[in-house]
């Protein structure tokens, strides 16, 4: 890591733990599932506040640039100095030099100036006049907020409904000025850390602060918060796997949008090596998502917005299964991790659908909806990905054998890895990856990608051995854990390099899954990882063993009659 690196990421967690303490003030006041809003919406204002005014700099040191041919402003034109100063302010305030620039209109009421300035004010001071000419009064610190939130969306039609209002949580006032304050000490602009300037982009550092808090909500909410985040290292180890450089990528349940602002990083960090425009190849990429809880669905448009990523959300939150916001859509990339074994899905509305091309799924469980659901919007040349219970590769309930045995006959499973336990925050359910494809012939994939023939082969791989603890409960994989994974699977796709592994990897044929009666778990196809030979001849290490095993119960025996002796003397017998 480069010194630059390091710098920044020391700017970026100073920056975390500032943001996090103000914000978790409100936690006695709030639970973590409505607090969120509240604070998302005001790091929200401040950053399009800061690309605005960020903007509005840029534009006046060009209005007064004599060699700037396009924006220059001459002050002879003008009648003395008020006249060029008043001209120039005017010229700050037309739309379209913010448009041009893909920047946010912000109203002035919505300016996070003009909420520093007015947040203070006694409740009934009069803040400005409105079109009418009537007086507009402040009524509470939320009002102002919502107003600033309003005034945005009513300029910028992206923005249309999407951004979450404040008012319904009552907060008071205080609480509210607490965060405005700490927030207005934080630039998303031109950052510095201990007088060191960084290269780092607003957009990147707004982006970065969201995907943390939206980390730590789910923490903060437990099995709740959970609904709409994945492990960051599981979304990009999936991303990696199916490595999306060009076409549609869909997520039929996209929480806050996490697989699709995956999808843009790896297109810029892949730029150097595939030698591309990092920004213009993001313009092949479409993302499309569908998301059933409202306050959810806001927050993947808002965590889009913040970053230009275009997107189709479809005119609503809705139910994926009863009213699918893409019908027509048929995409090169298909990831997501749906909600674990959903026992409440089924609607007798769905008992002859169309997507149920491999068989019916059970009405109790879910999960072999949501793959063919996916499988159904999958392009003819597209690859998917999903995240499911173990359960879902072996279970026989309700026809899911059945299910799996043709999705494997008919060769659209391509790869199943095995993942260790404890990587979620809201569930302890063991989970595994699958991922599979509708052309497994081989040559250049929609995303330029070469790979080898390899009908009827699939590939196992068992991770669960992989990753470390990042705390006391939770596992996570290092990035060398998810190269692990990516390099395997990418050098069996294209026949280069790859070996089986005993213990993590193995090349399997439909013949040997029909022996296995199409369970998939990776355990039973990759064996045992084999145990280097220490050179003790048996015999001899289980005389020492056995002589090591007699010693400790030995011991047991005396500590079990010390401690009956010690109770013994306190009045104890045991």
């Amino acid at each position: 890591m480069s010194i630059m690196d390091r710098t920044e990421q020391q700017f970026l967690k100073a920056l975390d733990d500032k943001l996090w303490k103000a914000a978790d003030k409100l936690r006695a006041n709030l639970d973590a599932a409505n607090y969120k809003h509240v604070v998302l919406g005001l790091i929200f204002l401040k950053y399009v506040s800061d690309a605005f005014e960020e903007r509005q700099e840029e534009l006046l040191e060009r209005f007064k640039d004599e060699n700037d041919d396009i924006y220059y402003l001459p002050p002879e034109d003008y009648d003395g100095d008020e006249d060029y100063q008043q001209a120039l302010l005017e010229e700050l305030e037309v739309l379209d030099y913010y448009r041009e620039a893909n920047v946010f209109w912000v109203p002035k009421p919505a300016r996070w100036s003009t909420l520093k300035e007015k947040a203070v004010l006694p409740v009934g001071t009069v803040l400005w006049q409105d079109d009418a000419g009537n007086d507009v009064k402040l009524r509470s610190v939320s009002w102002l907020i919502d107003n600033a939130l309003e005034e945005i969306e009513k300029s910028n039609a992206k923005l249309k409904g999407i951004l979450n209002r404040i008012s319904q949580y009552q907060l008071d006032n205080d609480k509210l000025l607490g965060l405005i304050n700490t927030f207005s000490d934080t630039s998303f602009t031109r950052p510095v850390f201990e007088g060191e300037k960084l290269s780092l982009h607003s957009k990147d550092i707004l982006g970065h602060v969201y995907e943390y808090f939206l980390g730590q909500f789910a923490l903060a909410e437990g099995k709740q918060g959970g609904q709409y985040y994945t492990p960051k290292s599981i979304v990009t180890l999936i991303v990696e796997m199916l490595q999306p450089y060009s076409g549609r990528v869909y997520d039929p349940a996209m929480g806050s949008g996490g697989f699709f602002v995956s999808s843009d990083k790896f297109i810029e960090e892949h730029a150097s090596e595939q030698h591309y425009d990092a920004a213009e190849q993001k313009k092949h990429i479409s993302v499309y998502g569908q998301e059933s809880n409202p306050t959810t669905w806001k927050l993947a448009a808002m965590n889009m917005a913040i970053r230009g990523i275009d997107f189709n959300f479809g005119k609503k939150n809705a139910d994926t299964f009863l009213d699918d916001q893409h019908p027509d859509l048929r995409a090169d990339f298909v990831m997501a991790n749906p909600p674990f074994n959903i026992k409440d899905w089924w609607s007798e509305s769905l008992a002859d659908d169309v997507r149920w091309k491999y068989g019916t799924p059970p009405k109790g469980n879910a999960n072999f909806a949501w793959m063919q659901h996916m499988i159904h919007h999958l392009a003819p040349t597209g690859s998917m990905a999903l995240l499911l219970a173990n359960g879902s590769m072996s279970s026989n309930t309700g026809g899911e054998g059945e299910i799996r045995k043709r999705l494997v006959e008919e060769d659209l499973v391509e790869c199943m890895v095995a993942l260790p336990g404890q990587l979620f925050t809201n569930t302890q359910i063991p989970a595994c990856i699958w991922l599979l494809t509708k052309d497994k012939s081989g040559g250049l994939s929609p995303n330029q990608v070469n790979k080898r023939a390899r009908r009827h082969e699939y590939l196992f791989i068992d991770a669960r051995r992989l990753g470390y603890m990042k705390d006391r409960v939770l596992r996570d994989f290092a990035p060398e854990d998810i190269a692990t994974i990516t390099d395997t699977f990418h050098a069996w796709q294209r026949g280069e390099g790859y070996e089986d592994v005993a213990g993590f990897c193995k090349a399997a044929s439909l013949e040997e899954i029909r022996k296995h009666d199409f369970v998939l778990t990776p355990g039973r196809y990759v064996g045992a990882e084999e145990q280097e030979d220490d050179g003790e001849p048996f015999a001899e290490k289980m005389a020492r063993l056995t002589g090591q095993l007699r010693e400790q119960f030995a011991e047991s025996d005396r500590l079990e009659a010390e401690i009956k002796r010690n109770l013994g003397g306190l009045g104890y017998d045991i």
